[in-house]
Parts: structure tokens; sequence; C-alpha cells
């Protein structure tokens, strides 16, 4: 008896060696092919030939080759923000001191992010969140050099700011493109964590289309790539690229109740509100002034809540709910409605909220936006003209 129980328990112990081997193997294999996906998209970027060039292993993978591509473009800023400010000569203070006006030293806030060079002219990118308020921004380069920032504008609805640097022939970043990004990709961010300079990390593409409210950062108008990729206070601005070097991402925010979770503004957006703010200090965001709901499964059992049920069956509905109107906005004189249904923005089919955002993002400031809804059962084609989008709402 005791024989046999020895033998069922070596029985079972080999089956749970065996099958622990074959999770190894199954992970291993995944892995091998993850990292051969990598290699091909290297090789046919790169070519088949290791680099070698300051190298001590004799080759480069395709982490480090991006690294080498991008890495000297990222650069550490140092923005000094005034924490007091007070004019001295004021009546209120010659009145409290008399004629002994005391000196003050202002107290001051230095922070440190990351930024990347668009052009060899001087031209930089970053986070508003680091320059904002600052009286002083220094830029240092991966060489060493550093050099007085002026910063050229800020929009405070996407966390993006823009700096000129004098200087000529610097080296850039190449920009690559978010537009076809596909969860599980893998992804680089470069910057100064934590005052530890020219850091790398690496991950993957977590996901795609995370609203700001998700994120944490409400007052903002992105949609922000997800990514696992180490990002921490220093990061801020930095470069998120892929496997050619490329910039996908500008790093910009991280949700201090997770970990592993980073997020960063797709380029495209990045690199639209850049060149506006290099060429009027600003940038546009055309405004309608809805709330909207997707009518995705979840959107429509939340339809309840705003209309009990006033809309009727709207289990086969497609498109995008209105659920509020403000009012005096462009969607209010042109008669947008609560209980419309949008079915397209422009030239655009449009099936979520996160598309009418974009459609809307993309149009001009006091042009005819067609937006066509459908009303009880009705096509109904809108003619809007989007304002600027009012900071004080």
């Amino acid at each position: 008896m005791i024989n046999q129980s020895f033998r069922q328990w070596g029985l079972y112990a080999s089956l749970i060696i065996v099958g622990g081997a074959i999770g190894v193997a199954s992970h291993a294999y995944w892995m091998q092919g993850q990292l051969s996906e990598a290699l091909q998209s290297y090789e046919e970027f790169y070519g088949s030939e290791p680099i070698t060039a300051n190298s001590r292993s004799g080759s480069v993978n395709f982490i480090a080759q991006a690294v080498q591509e991008v890495g000297s473009a990222v650069v550490r800023i140092d923005a000094t923000k005034d924490l007091y400010s007070q004019d001295m000569s004021s009546p209120l203070f010659k009145r409290f001191f008399d004629q002994d006006i005391p000196s003050f030293e202002p107290d001051v806030e230095q922070g440190t992010g990351s930024g990347f060079i668009l052009s060899s002219d001087g031209r930089l990118i970053t986070n508003a969140h680091v320059v904002e308020g600052s009286s002083m921004v220094k830029v240092t380069l991966k060489d060493g050099q550093v050099f007085d920032g002026k910063v050229i504008g800020i929009d405070e609805l996407t966390d993006i700011a823009v700096i000129k640097i004098e200087a000529n022939n610097l080296p850039t970043a190449k920009l690559g493109s978010a537009e076809a990004l596909i969860p599980g990709e893998w992804a680089i961010a470069i910057g100064n964590p934590l005052g530890f300079d020219n850091t790398v990390t690496i991950g993957i593409i977590s996901a795609l289309d995370r609203p700001s409210a998700q994120v944490g950062i409400p007052d903002k108008r992105v949609r922000f790539i997800q990514t696992d990729a180490a990002i921490n206070p220093g990061n801020s601005g930095g470069p998120l690229l892929n496997v050619r070097g490329e910039v996908i991402g500008l790093n910009t925010a991280i949700r201090t109740d997770a970990q592993g979770l980073g997020f960063a503004i797709p380029i495209e957006t990045a690199q639209r509100i850049a060149e506006q703010l290099f060429l009027k200090g600003k940038a546009d965001h055309p405004y309608l002034g809805i709330r909207m709901l997707t009518l995705n499964g979840e959107g429509k059992e939340r339809v309840k809540e705003y209309f009990s049920d006033s809309m009727g069956d709207i289990s086969d509905e497609q498109g995008v709910l209105v659920v509020g109107v403000v009012e005096d906005s462009p969607a209010a004189i042109a008669d947008l409605r609560e209980g419309d249904i949008i079915q397209k923005v422009g030239d655009r089919k449009v099936y979520t909220a996160i598309e009418v955002q974009e459609a809307v993002e993309n149009s001009v400031i006091g042009q005819v936006l067609l937006v066509e809804v459908k009303r009880q059962d009705k096509m109904v084609m809108l003619k809007v003209r989007p304002t600027n989008f009012p900071l004080t709402y």
C-alpha cells in the first residue's frame, strides 16, 4: 500500500515537472516569437549586418540601435519656477514698512523633465507641465552642452510646450506614426527619470485611445497611448519610440495609483500642436459644445440614466448620442439637440465619441462643419461653425 502511494506520488510529481517544463517551454517559444518579429523589423529597417560602433560585444540589438538613432536628440530640461512674487514698490508695502522696505529672496521650485529636438536649428518639444510658470529654462544636450531655452508657447489642453534654443546643426529625432500601432508592439522610452539622465526603458504598447478622463486628467483633450515601459517623474516630455527608433509618442502621464502604467501623447497630435505653437504661440482647438455617449453595449445601458424610456428601442442604433448641449455654444446655435445621434462629421462616418472629437479637432474654426444626425428616425444635416475651445469651460 505504501509502495503504491509512493508510486502515485511519483507519478503526480512527474506530471507536475512535465507540465512545468511544457509551460516554461511554451513561454520561451512565445518570447522567441516576439523577439523574432522584432528582429525581423530591425533587419528590414537597418539591414542584417550588425552595427559595431560603440559596442563592447561587437553587435547591437534592436533596442540599442533605436536608442542610438534618437538618443542624441533627447534633452534634459531644468525649469525654475517663482513661487513668490511681489512688487516691493506697491503702496501697501510702503505704507506698512514706511521707507524701510525689507529685501525678500523669492522662493523657487526647481523641476526636471525631458524633451527632444525637432529641428537642427534648435526647436524642441516637451510637456507643458514641465515648463509652465518657469522664469528660466536650461536645456542640456546628451553631449553636455547647456543652452538657455525660451518657451515659445504652451498648450494646456494637450499638455504640450515648445522651446527654442540658439544653436545650429543639432541632431534631430525622426518622427514616426502612431496611427497604425497595435497593442503588443515594442515600446522604448528615453528620458531623465528621477534625475538619472539618458535612461532607457522598454515595454510594449499596452492599449490605445485611452481618454483623458480615464487616465486621470479630465481637463486634457488627448487620446493617450498606454505603455508598460517604465515611466517615472522626469520622463515627462521625452520620446516613446518604436523598434525603428522613430518617435511615436510624447511621454506625459503616470497613474500614481498603479504600477507599470504610463501614457504618451500620439506623435501626430504633438506635432500638430507644436507647429501651431511655433507659428503663433498658441494652438487652436475647435469646439462644438456637446456632451456625447458612444452607443456601444455599455453606452446603450447608460442611456436610461439620461433619457429614461423616451429614446425608445435603441438596440440596433449606431453612432454617438448627444446627451447635452452647452447653452449659446456653436452646437446650440446650429440646433443640435439632446437625443440626436451623430452619424457623420464632415465627410467622415463616426461610431465613437473619440472619432467625433478627432473630426472636430481637424476642422477649421469659423468655417462650416457639416454634422449629420439621426433625429426621431429622420436624417438631418446641420451646419456648425466651431469656435475656439473656451479654457474657462
